[in-house]
């Protein structure tokens, strides 16, 4: 589902507060603790919509933001499609018309994937089961949030539960001006085999961060061409997905270059050669900041 410009910006000075006040708050009240369990996957040709739960999955609520950063992390009752979608499955909430109940191809207590639009088998979504506005609430630079990166990869990988059936595979996230709906959502999609062969060429001419230290730094900046031409992104290579990539961003990127969180896009690629998956994670980020820059990850992911 390509997203479009519907949001405004936050300010990066109630970012720092409002993310130090939470690391704290994090820390005194043990939030970061995330809910164990899983509810039954469905098949990746998903269920109908009459066969969504009238009740949450089993084992409880995922780990959410408190209740005072609803403000700029969202609110229970605000009026999103995209959260009237994960109300409706995990609490039967129908959505309002004229919005038709989704198909609700995985339910866990802390996330549900659904289909993009348009609906293929290399489009899917991945969104928070509680409320979660995007990129730009603090909530998701703490300990106290779920790993929504490694679970979206978790679920688009061969054998996954909701696998993405393309070549090569995609993850991404857009900045807050540049996505449609304002429910965090991750993008589990298709990326073009000449993205695949352009990131494994930087990596073998070392025009890659290796450590996230590096991230920031311009000789770590690269063109990659997408739908829209060449864009210039800053490329960091992972051995894994284990580190909150959202936090990662935020201190090594956004932090000491006086960036606005809000205004970033993130796209992970995973290395993939003949043999299939190879061990290693490109992850991508861009603002408007950068020469030739871009906020949205619609230029590289491929819907339909």
């Amino acid at each position: 589902m390509p997203d479009q410009q519907n949001a405004k910006e936050v300010p990066r000075r109630q970012f720092v507060a409002l993310s130090g006040a939470l690391g704290a708050a994090t820390v005194l009240t043990g939030a970061a603790a995330a809910v164990g369990g899983t509810a039954a996957a469905a098949s990746s040709a998903g269920p109908t919509p009459d066969s969504c739960p009238t009740t949450p999955p089993p084992g409880g609520t995922g780990s959410c933001p408190p209740n005072s950063l609803q403000g700029i992390c969202g609110r229970p009752t605000d009026n999103d499609p995209l959260w009237h979608d994960v109300q409706y499955c995990t609490s039967g909430i129908v959505p309002p018309p004229p919005q038709t109940k989704p198909d609700c191809l995985k339910m866990t207590p802390n996330y549900v994937v659904l289909h993009g639009k348009p609906e293929t088998t290399h489009n899917y979504l991945l969104l928070p089961s509680c409320r979660v506005t995007g990129i730009e609430c603090p909530f998701l630079v703490t300990s106290g949030p779920p790993n929504y990166w490694h679970e979206a990869w978790e679920n688009a990988r061969s054998g996954g539960d909701v696998p993405v059936q393309y070549p090569n595979i995609g993850l991404g996230i857009n900045s807050q001006g540049a996505r449609r709906y304002n429910q965090l959502h991750i993008h589990m999609a298709g990326v073009r085999a000449s993205t695949q062969r352009r990131l494994q060429e930087l990596e073998s001419q070392g025009r890659m961060a290796t450590s996230p230290a590096q991230w920031a730094n311009p000789a770590n900046q690269a063109a990659v061409t997408g739908s829209a031409g060449d864009r210039v992104y800053r490329i960091l290579r992972l051995p894994n997905l284990r580190d909150n990539l959202f936090s990662l961003l935020y201190t090594n990127v956004v932090r000491p270059n006086s960036l606005n969180m809000a205004d970033q896009t993130m796209i992970v690629v995973p290395k993939m050669t003949n043999a299939g998956f190879a061990g290693a994670f490109y992850v991508l980020n861009s603002d408007t900041s950068i020469h030739d820059g871009t906020s949205t990850c619609d230029y590289l992911l491929v819907y339909s």
